[in-house]
């Protein structure tokens, strides 16, 4: 736990995550070794890594705030629109089975990673409105599927905040404050629907593990703030090109760990 912190933390920097495309896998991986109940395995690793998200986005949101990379109009407008998406990703991913939420998380990782390297020799700023009505149906959908993936919403939101019209790295600062958002929401969902169904989960709080979060929020703190400034020397084409290939690199992680189900 403490050696995959300090990747997840720079990497929930550097891309605007909150770094749970990293957490979640290997979570998944330690709760298994330690013999937790393969029916909630994904569960424990996606409630945890959404409790572990909180502090370590707000450090990334000040980071990304302090170089004026935050946009409050869409965190408010958008935002409210996701929270909803969010609460419904929660029930439906408490009723999942490990397997399907697997798949799931595989498929929009793999998605999001070819979009971003298709795209990446774009330089035109993009002039698509960001009206009303797709901020409903987009904060929707993103929202739904950050639940059951355990992420702070950043691999959609890059993307979307991108395709109308905002440069990447205002898309990442944004897309990380409302990470911050959908990872509070998510982490007191996933603890809650842990209790409604009567889990007993050794060390936890419903679907939340203790150990696994007083470990990783002091290491991953300080390494958002790293990798939030390191962004920022980063040039924004290199820098959207290393996050779809990050992405592939987890979807394979998991299209290996899926045949083992």
């Amino acid at each position: 736990m403490i050696a995959t912190a300090f990747p997840v933390g720079f990497f929930a920097g550097l891309f605007g995550i909150g770094g749970g495309l990293i957490t979640v896998p290997f979570l998944f991986f330690i709760f298994e070794a330690l013999g937790i109940d393969i029916d909630y395995l994904m569960h424990l690793a996606v409630g945890t890594s959404f409790a572990i998200i909180i502090p370590t986005s707000m450090v990334s949101v000040y980071t990304h705030n302090k170089h004026k990379s935050v946009d409050p109009n869409i965190v408010k407008t958008y935002g409210l629109f996701v929270v909803i998406g969010v609460l419904l990703g929660t029930t439906f991913a408490a009723m999942a089975k490990t397997k399907s939420l697997v798949v799931f998380f595989t498929i929009v990782v793999f998605c999001l990673g070819t979009y971003l390297l298709i795209t990446s020799n774009q330089q035109k700023i993009s002039k698509n409105k960001f009206k009303l009505h797709f901020r409903v149906i987009f904060g929707l959908i993103s929202g739904f599927i950050s639940a059951p993936m355990g992420i702070g919403g950043a691999v959609m939101n890059v993307p979307i905040l991108k395709y109308f019209g905002y440069p990447i790295k205002k898309a990442i600062g944004s897309a990380a404050t409302i990470g911050f958002i959908i990872a509070l929401c998510g982490a007191i969902g996933f603890s809650y629907s842990g209790f409604v169904l009567n889990v007993n989960l050794p060390l936890s709080i419903g679907f939340i593990n203790v150990p696994a979060f007083l470990i990783f929020i002091p290491i991953t703190m300080i390494m958002a703030k790293i990798g939030a400034n390191k962004a920022h020397k980063i040039d924004k084409v290199k820098l959207q090109v290393l996050f779809g290939i990050f992405l592939y690199f987890v979807g394979t992680i998991f299209v290996y760990r899926y045949s083992g189900l």
